[in-house]
């Protein structure tokens, strides 16, 4: 009973943090993607999606979610919230592993309290849309069922389907699921074969599940394809040069230290400074943990750890090298470190430190005492007043005047059709060629049919508003008869249906590129 309220109360309060971070185009973009599969498109037929589609993992859950609640800004903060707390008790659940009494609840607590409090400067990576978080939650289940069930056939098998099912979200399980289990078992199996061939047997079979959950991935993948499902824009494999390495590895530091809540370098004011530099003795332990499961790799009883090893150091070494690292924006790259760092450290430190009285007395005090600094952390970031949807203005103000069809850049279309409860449809445009062409990014191709919909209006963050946008917006669309200016805002109208002249028009580049500037 205390248990299911403590989870609870962990729900309630990610939900609280995660509501002080405005919904924006990005998770705004998936409640909507779930709408249309709650309304029969299971197959999201016409959409066009980002480099990730979360088709199996977070737009399920946002479905199961509007099922209850309905379709709104709400939806992001109570998935984020979930979505959080499942990676809070699996990590505890791994760490515990099989260990029990004193020694099992020790690991469970070193691996939630890791964890517990995320950074404020976090809270959009970690608590609002998707952003990769949440792929680590069928990872956590997948290696949960490799330590704790018995060495049958139906583990590498129920592995295998997992991470298919997980690599068809998310194409990241390639490195942080697929790689470390195939790597961290064909070295433990060629290693271990003369001495324990029984070990060494079901560690190739769960390397060869690992092989095949890759190729079922893709399988699944095509075959939602040919069926007549969503696309998938083509993930970025560009690299850095070696010069741009330093960089890449202090933007790892620094993004590492932000999802283990440590990053001083973005903590602003005194107070946040101070719960930031708490959450350095947790991510000093996580390395302490990192350096003794490389210590550990090759012990027969335990092959969770070296996976776990393995997959931090992939996804950090990816990141690295990748053009993801050249800002630390894009943090989310790296999430699946924070619960797998997390797991570590339980299964990793819990022993040594009860096993020495001298150790013992010296760490457990100020453990505690940072732990409650961890809860403090929380509960201040709980506290924090809820923000408004980043275009609730907007959306208000287009209700009010009835303009309930209409055409927006990237950071406003979807994010804008949310924060109406779909009342207002805005579909995402963006400039090529010097004319305003449908944008090839979150989109459905059904928002641009005039025969369903009957765009009147444009609307442009006036941050964003450039010669050669409004020169784009006239040559396609002709000169408005209203021109609106409203918080920030610029809102062209017509007394046409805006396309009609859209429609036809290649849309600008490949799919797959990232939204332009313009309606950032």
């Amino acid at each position: 009973m205390s248990l299911t309220l403590a989870v609870a109360l962990l729900l309630f309060l990610y939900w609280r943090q995660s509501s002080s971070a405005p919904t924006n185009a990005d998770g705004a973009s998936n409640a909507l993607q779930a709408w249309d599969m709650l309304h029969g498109n299971v197959l999201l037929h016409g959409w066009h999606l980002s480099d990730v589609s979360f088709y199996t993992t977070e737009v399920p859950q946002y479905a199961v979610i509007e099922a209850f609640t309905g379709l709104g800004p709400w939806v992001v903060h109570v998935a984020a919230a979930m979505t959080y707390t499942l990676l809070v008790v699996l990590a505890a659940i791994l760490a515990k592993g099989r260990a029990g009494g004193r020694e099992g609840l020790t690991r469970a607590l070193l691996a939630a309290g890791l964890i517990v409090a995320p950074q404020l400067s976090a809270t959009s990576t970690l608590l609002l849309g998707p952003d990769h978080t949440g792929t680590a939650v069928p990872l956590l289940v997948a290696w949960l069922i490799v330590d704790v069930s018995p060495r049958r056939w139906f583990v590498p098998v129920a592995v295998s389907l997992i991470l298919a099912w997980a690599l068809v979200a998310d194409s990241l399980v390639l490195v942080t699921g697929i790689a470390p289990l195939a790597a961290a078992c064909l070295l433990r199996a060629g290693v271990g074969w003369r001495k324990d061939r029984a070990s060494a047997r079901f560690e190739l079979s769960l390397a060869t599940a690992a092989v095949a959950a890759a190729g079922l991935g893709w399988t699944i993948e095509r075959t939602l394809g040919a069926a007549g499902g969503y696309a998938v824009s083509p993930v970025s494999t560009r690299t850095v040069t070696v010069g741009q390495l330093p960089h890449t590895a202090w933007v790892m530091a620094r993004a590492a230290l932000e999802v283990f809540g440590a990053n001083v370098f973005s903590a602003g004011g005194p107070i946040t400074f101070s719960f930031v530099a708490l959450h350095l003795a947790g991510a000093a332990l996580v390395v302490v943990a990192l350096t003794t499961g490389m210590v550990r790799f090759f012990r027969a009883a335990d092959v969770v750890i070296p996976v776990l090893v393995l997959a931090i150091v992939f996804n950090l070494a990816v990141y690295t090298v990748s053009r993801q690292g050249l800002d630390i924006a894009t943090t989310r790259e790296i999430t699946a470190v924070m619960p797998f760092g997390a797991a570590l450290a339980g299964r990793t430190l819990a022993a040594p430190l009860l096993a020495d009285p001298v150790l013992r007395l010296r760490l457990v005090p100020p453990l505690v005492l940072i732990g409650c600094g961890y809860l403090a952390t929380l509960g201040y970031a709980a506290a924090l007043p809820s923000a408004p949807a980043a275009n609730q203005r907007l959306a208000t103000w287009l209700t009010a005047r009835h303009l309930d069809d209409g055409l927006a850049g990237y950071w406003q279309a979807n994010s804008t059709t949310l924060d109406t409860s779909g009342r207002v449809r805005v579909s995402f445009v963006q400039a090529s060629n010097g004319r305003l062409v449908p944008g090839g990014w979150e989109t459905v191709a059904t928002a641009y049919d005039p025969a369903r919909h009957n765009a009147r209006f444009l609307a442009v963050k006036d941050a964003t508003v450039t010669p050669d946008v409004l020169a784009a917006a006239m040559k396609t669309f002709g000169a408005p008869v209203h021109t609106y200016h409203y918080d920030g805002y610029t809102i062209f109208v017509w007394n046409t249906n805006l396309l009609v002249r859209l429609t036809g028009v290649v849309s600008a580049g490949p799919l797959g590129r990232a939204p332009a500037a313009f309606g950032g």
